[in-house]
């Protein structure tokens, strides 16, 4: 163990990697002058703060976020810099409510004061040279609220073999808070765009109401549920055709008095499917004034999560006789 430590020292300290030494010592120093210089230089760097309300009285109601958060661009040396950046001088600003509030549900707190509570926590070197926006504003009621259904937008399409056999939204309204004239406007609302394809089964989200000036929602969120099923071509054989508008006394009979319908669903729909969910009838005044060989048929009844039926015949032999 001592001779491999003589080994390493000597192989260190021998007289090619003392040179080796000497330049990295060299190297180092020209690091701590070029970042001393840097650090001594002028810069601007924008920093994000966060703004708060206190003192809200138990009464009121936000209807816009608790905080806010603004961007500022401080003017100052490099060593400076490094503290807002790494050492959190830069803490989040409080104003009292009561003291920016005003009517009709609106308050404003102005860029100079914005200014005034940023320079309180700055030194006398660092200067504001830009701030976004230039006043913050929230809204407010006094629990003015209403219940309204939440509707969600975007394209939401399975692969080609499935459908979406039911949309659940989880809660299906929602509380919506906001001065009396806002509300009276709102009929409902929505959720963010869900943009989703190509999927097999059952799509969960988490999707967020679109937020509106001076409108809360309670929830803010909502859980969307896309349920898919398999989609198959069937029939249903054997559907009565029945007559409407016929006059008393008289009978309308069909040649044949039964006919099938095909159609698309899903696996799990085509399996609850009855015939008496389907109904096919020949419409009298068609044909009272011009009489004809043939009557057309209407499928008049199609049960929910039934698409593209189609009869197996579209007309049909008949006769119109007393009872």
């Amino acid at each position: 163990m001592r001779r491999t430590y003589i080994i390493i020292r000597n192989f260190l300290f021998s007289w090619l990697n003392k040179e080796f030494l000497v330049f990295l010592f060299f190297l180092l120093l020209s690091g701590i002058f070029w970042l001393l210089m840097t650090l001594n230089e002028t810069y601007e760097k924008e920093y994000y703060v966060a703004v708060r309300l206190s003192n809200v009285p138990k009464n009121i109601v936000l209807t816009s976020n608790e905080y806010d958060t603004i961007k500022v661009t401080l003017r100052d040396k490099g060593l400076q810099h490094m503290g807002y950046m790494y050492a959190d001088r830069l803490r989040p600003i409080t104003f009292n409510f009561k003291a920016h509030a005003r009517s009709g549900g609106r308050g404003v707190i102005q860029l100079a004061d914005i200014q005034k509570a940023i320079y309180q926590q700055l030194p006398a070197s660092t200067r504001i040279t830009a701030t976004k926006p230039e006043k913050v504003e929230f809204y407010y009621n006094y629990g003015q609220h209403k219940r309204v259904p939440v509707k969600w937008v975007g394209n939401v399409v399975p692969e080609a073999r499935y459908f979406i056999s039911r949309v659940i939204c989880h809660p299906e309204s929602v509380d919506v808070y906001a001065i009396q004239q806002q509300l009276d406007s709102i009929k409902v609302v929505y959720t963010e765009p869900l943009n989703y394809v190509d999927f097999t089964d059952t799509l969960k989200l988490n999707a967020a109401i679109v937020a509106v000036q001076g409108v809360k929602t309670i929830p803010a969120r909502v859980t969307m549920k896309f349920c898919t099923d398999v989609l198959t071509e069937e029939s249903i054989e054997e559907i009565p055709i029945r007559g409407v508008n016929l006059p008393e006394g008289k009978v309308l009979r069909t040649f044949p008095a039964k006919v099938d319908v095909r159609f698309v669903a899903g696996v799990s729909i085509v399996k609850q499917l009855t015939k008496d969910q389907f109904s096919v009838m020949v419409d009298y005044n068609e044909i009272k004034n011009q009489p004809a060989e043939k009557c057309k048929l209407h499928l008049t009844k199609v049960p929910q999560g039934v698409s593209r039926p189609q009869l197996s015949i579209k007309e049909v032999d008949y006769l119109i006789e007393e009872e």
